[in-house]
């Protein structure tokens, strides 16, 4: 697979996993300064890493809730919440995969991860 068509495949998966009306926004606001690495995440994130058959996306989404919190990255972590739901995750398997980031990360991080999980879940009851 050549560079183009790893793009491709990646814009497909993030399209599938983050939603268009998210890339398509992200797209939007590329400029020369922030292009290459919007292709570099899109080829290598999405078109190597998200589309390998290794393990099945709902287990990447919850790996990435994961290491999210361990990294205290609260932006991404609200995105991949979204992504997760997208990928079928369901609100039990990620209140689970906090209490777990509780042990291992620390309670802080988990209670931040747990405070933004509910403003994300009520924004999308709330568009329902």
């Amino acid at each position: 697979m050549d560079d183009r068509e790893r793009h491709a495949a990646g814009m497909k998966i993030r399209r599938e996993v983050l939603g268009s009306a998210h890339v398509d926004q992200a797209e939007a606001v590329k400029t020369s300064f922030s292009e290459p690495f919007q292709d570099f995440i899109t080829r290598y994130a999405w078109g190597e890493i998200w589309a390998r058959p290794g393990l099945p996306r709902q287990t990447r989404s919850l790996i990435t809730l994961a290491m999210m919190v361990a990294l205290n990255r609260g932006d991404e972590f609200r995105m991949h919440v979204r992504a997760a739901l997208n990928n079928k995750v369901s609100r039990e398997e990620i209140q689970e995969t906090l209490l777990q980031t509780a042990i291992y990360c620390g309670l802080p991080a988990a209670n931040a991860a747990f405070h933004i999980a509910q403003e994300v879940f009520a924004e999308m009851d709330a568009a329902k």
